[in-house]
């Protein structure tokens, strides 16, 4: 495979055709070669021998329950301290409404994940998903972070496993996998020092798989993190998805500096960000899904990165109206595409596109082409 003048790139080429694991050294070798072009073909080679032209989607709908919290990460335009006059919490019902729209519109996802507030008590999030699942079985609720479940656990004085159960009990079917942001300190103290730690983040993860659950992996990058930072945080998800076999999907997820404390800081480029879809995609052997979210990647670079090693472009993400704004590329625009839309974007770049639940079992609407089997 010496299809390249980077013979760094070559090298690593060579461990990827013989099947062999990837070295932090490689890493940081993939992030610093000039070949832009060859490192996104190797990555795409891996991308297509496990998936082919498949690219995944679904049909989801965000909901944050509250915006208040403890955690002023520097990186987070979201977060409002309770005595600001756009805090809010939503009651029950409040969410119950946006569930049954989403259900209207097709979703078959719920992502709900809020701020750290001190004024609700456990049984606020356990009457939210119980109510949830009473109403609307049919939605997959993926709810709550691993940050979110160490607050639970050491305010309301409980054990790990007696939050995840009573989580599960009232119908929690699966996690997403914000609160990562980045794993190495000091990095980590200097962007979110109220945050659990990363070994608490993967430990909670490793206890959520062994629950049963399913649960996603983030990295959010593009801020003050080193390159040596980036490639530490992938090889501490590919060690603990070696002992829990637990992570779906890993969401690159791209710095969106607008309206935060970091917001001097430019942001990733769009090359940066295409390099950080490939080494995901060639250091996490053992991951099966790379996602492009098309949210912080902006539609037209979500595209390119699909032949960088991506075989997943998130949802149609239609939102309760907190979504983010500083989480958001395409926050001055309506935080929503169609399903037609997603489709017409994934057949665009030269993919096939295939709807799925949460858990990637493949959807066929009536009225809709058929879409492939998992491979």
């Amino acid at each position: 495979m010496n299809f390249s003048h980077d013979s760094k790139l070559n090298a690593v080429a060579d461990k990827v055709e013989r099947g062999e694991r990837l070295s932090f050294e490689d890493g940081v070798a993939l992030y610093t070669t000039d070949d832009l072009p060859g490192l996104g073909k190797l990555a795409d080679s891996v991308r297509r021998r496990r998936h082919g032209r498949t690219t995944y989607f679904n049909v989801n709908r965000h909901l944050n329950p509250t915006n208040v919290c403890y955690a002023d990460c520097k990186f987070c335009g979201f977060y409002r301290t309770p005595r600001q006059p756009d805090a809010y919490t939503h009651n029950i019902d409040d969410s119950l409404k946006v569930a049954g729209e989403a259900v209207k519109e097709g979703a078959t996802e719920l992502h709900i994940t809020g701020g750290l507030n001190t004024k609700l008590p456990f049984s606020y999030f356990t009457d939210l998903l119980s109510g949830l699942k009473q109403h609307y079985p049919q939605l997959h609720l993926k709810a709550f972070t691993m940050v979110e479940f160490d607050h639970f656990a050491h305010f309301y004085k409980m054990s790990d496993e007696e939050v995840i159960q009573q989580l599960i009990a009232a119908g929690l079917d699966s996690c997403p996998g914000g609160g990562a942001e980045i794993f190495r300190e000091p990095t980590r103290s200097m962007i979110c020092a109220h945050k659990c730690d990363a070994d608490r983040w993967l430990e909670l993860s490793g206890k959520v798989h062994a629950a049963g659950l399913k649960t996603n992996a983030t990295m959010l990058y593009g801020h003050i993190e080193s390159i040596e930072d980036r490639v530490d945080h992938l090889l501490r998800l590919r060690a603990q998805q070696d002992l829990s076999h637990g992570f779906q999907c890993l969401i690159p997820l791209a710095f969106y500096p607008e309206k935060t404390q970091l917001a001097h800081l430019p942001g990733p480029s769009g090359v940066d960000s295409l390099k950080t879809m490939a080494v995901s995609r060639l250091l996490l052997d053992n991951f099966d899904h790379i996602k492009a979210y098309w949210v912080m990647l902006g539609k037209h670079l979500a595209q390119v990165a699909l032949h960088f090693g991506a075989n997943d472009i998130d949802g149609t993400i239609t939102e309760g109206g907190e979504l983010s704004e500083s989480y958001s590329i395409e926050a001055n625009n309506e935080v929503r595409m169609s399903r037609s839309d997603l489709v017409a974007l994934i057949e665009d770049s030269g993919f096939e596109a295939v709807e799925r639940d949460t858990v990637y079992n493949p959807i066929a609407r009536e009225g809709a082409p058929s879409n492939v089997s998992l491979v």
